[in-house]
C-alpha cells in the first residue's frame, strides 16, 4: 500500500480491513484495494461504492444468499455506500456460473414479482435508508444494437471459455447457447454504470466478478477490487444450501422452523453458520471456537445457541428462546407442541375425506403435511409418520376417526383429529 497513515487513521484502517476480511477468500487485487480504502479513510475520497448483484430466479432468500448480505452491512456499518444491483435484466439470461446446463428462463414477470419479495428481505438485514438499490433493466432496456456491440467488443471470446463451467460444458459436449456468454459482460458493465470500488459474490462468482475490471477499464472507470465470501454448506453437510435441494433455511420461515432445521446442522459446521451467517462478534466467535474444541462440551449445547440466534435475527428478539424451549419441550421431554393445528370430522369433509374410511396417503397429501402422495408413501415407508405416537409402515393403511388422535409428519409436523 502506498497510501501513507498517521497513526489514528492507520489504525483505523486495520480495524476496518480486519472486518472487511473476516471470513473472505479472494481479495483482489489486494493492494489496489487496501489503497482505497486508505484513500477513503483519509479523506482523499469518499466512502467506498460496494456492489453486489442479485438475479430474482426464486421469490425467497435463505441464509445461504444473507453470507453476503451480512457482509455488504459490515461495509454499511463502516460508513461506505452499498449498491444492491437487482438484476432484472441479467435474470434474462441466467448466470451460468456452477452451472451444467443452461438455466430454464423465466418471464419477465415472474422475475418483477420475485424482485418485491427480494427487496422486502433484504433489508430484514441492510438499513434501507443507506442504500441504494438499482434495477440493470434501467440501463440495458435503453441500449442500442450498436452499443450491446461495441460492449462486445471489450471481452474475447476464448476468456470467456476459460472458465470451468463452459470447458467442463465443451468437454461433455452439453449445448452453450450465445446469450449465455454475455452474462459476465453485463455484470461487468453494471459496475461501469454505478462506478463499482469492490463488488462481492460467491467463490463460484470469481470469474464474473473479475470481468468487471477489463470491462470497466475500457470504458475509463476506475477498476473495482472483488471480494468472494464462501459458499454455506446446506443442512445436508455436503452441498451448497439450496431451496431446490431442500437442505436450507429461509429467513421468512418461522421461528420454530428456523429453530428446528438449525438443530439438523452437522456439529462441524456449527463455527461456520456462526461466522458466516450471524452477527457474532470477533471476540463471540472465539468463544464459541472453544467451546467446541472441548471434549466434555456436547456441540448441541453450542448449535441451541445458534438456532437462537438466527431465529431472534428474522423475528422478534425473545423468539429464540421461545423456540428453543418448544424444540426441548417436544424433542427433548417427548410433550406435544402447543399449537398443533386441529381438525374436525366436518372440516374432513370438506377436503373430501371420509371421516369413517381415512386412507392416510390422502390426508397428509390434503393437509399439505407431504407437497405429493409419492412424498407421503416415502415418509411412510421411513419410518417418519406416527398416529398417537406409534410409527406407521403400511402405505396403504386407512382408518377409522372415532377417537381423538394426533398425527405426526417428520420431526415437526403435527395434527389432531377430533371427531
Amino acid at each position: 500500500m502506498k497510501i501513507e497513515l498517521d497513526k489514528k487513521q492507520q489504525q483505523e484502517f486495520d480495524r476496518q480491513w480486519k472486518i472487511i476480511t473476516r471470513g473472505a477468500v479472494d481479495v483482489l487485487p489486494e493492494d489496489e484495494f487496501q489503497e482505497k480504502l486508505a484513500k477513503s479513510i483519509k479523506g482523499e475520497r469518499g466512502p467506498l461504492r460496494i456492489k453486489q448483484g442479485f438475479d430474482p430466479t426464486s421469490p425467497d432468500i435463505h441464509i445461504g444468499h444473507t453470507v453476503g448480505i451480512r457482509k455488504l452491512k459490515q461495509f454499511q456499518d463502516l460508513g461506505h455506500k452499498v449498491v444492491l444491483i437487482v438484476g432484472d435484466y441479467t435474470s434474462l439470461v441466467g448466470d451460468p456460473s456452477g452451472q451444467s446446463s443452461t438455466r430454464p428462463r423465466l418471464t419477465y414477470e415472474e422475475i418483477m414479482k420475485n424482485a418485491k419479495t427480494y427487496q422486502a428481505q433484504f433489508f430484514k438485514i441492510l438499513d434501507k435508508s443507506q442504500t441504494e438499490v438499482r434495477y440493470n433493466g434501467e440501463w440495458f432496456k435503453e441500449m442500442k444494437f450498436v452499443e450491446i456491440m461495441e460492449l462486445a467488443t471489450k471481452f474475447t471470446v476464448a476468456r470467456i471459455l476459460e472458465r470451468d463451467d463452459f470447458s467442463k460444458r465443451i468437454k461433455n459436449s452439453t449445448p452453450i447457447s450465445i446469450h449465455e456468454l454475455f452474462y459476465p459482460l453485463m455484470q461487468g458493465y453494471d459496475s461501469v454504470v454505478i462506478k463499482a470500488d469492490v463488488e462481492i459474490g460467491a467463490t463460484e462468482q470469481k470469474f464474473n466478478l473479475l470481468a468487471g475490471r477489463p470491462i470497466q477499464e475500457a470504458y475509463g472507470v476506475e477498476q473495482q477490487a472483488i471480494l468472494t465470501m464462501p459458499i454455506l454448506v446446506g443442512l445436508d453437510g455436503v452441498k451448497k444450501m439450496s431451496k431446490s435441494l431442500g437442505n436450507y433455511i429461509g429467513i421468512e420461515e418461522s421461528p420454530k422452523e428456523i429453530f428446528g432445521k438449525a438443530m439438523s446442522i452437522p456439529d462441524e459446521l456449527i463455527a461456520d453458520y456462526f461466522e458466516l451467517a450471524t452477527d457474532a462478534t470477533f471476540e463471540e466467535l472465539e468463544k464459541i471456537k472453544s467451546q467446541l474444541s472441548q471434549p466434555d462440551i456436547n456441540p448441541m449445547l453450542v448449535k441451541k445457541q445458534l438456532g437462537e440466534r438466527l431465529v431472534d435475527m428474522y423475528n422478534q428478539k425473545g423468539s429464540g428462546k421461545s423456540a428453543r424451549e418448544e424444540f426441548e419441550r417436544v424433542f427433548s421431554k417427548r410433550q406435544l407442541p402447543d399449537d398443533i393445528p386441529e381438525m374436525t370430522a366436518d372440516c374432513l369433509k370438506k377436503i373430501d375425506l371420509n371421516p369413517e374410511k381415512i386412507f392416510l396417503v390422502h390426508l397428509i397429501t390434503k393437509t399439505e403435511m407431504a407437497k405429493s402422495g409419492s412424498e407421503a408413501r416415502k415418509l411412510i415407508k421411513a419410518g417418519a409418520v406416527s398416529i398417537n405416537e406409534e410409527k406407521i409402515n403400511d402405505v396403504e393403511f386407512e382408518f377409522a376417526l372415532d377417537k381423538e388422535i394426533v398425527l405426526k409428519v417428520g420431526k415437526r409436523r403435527y395434527l389432531r383429529l377430533t371427531v
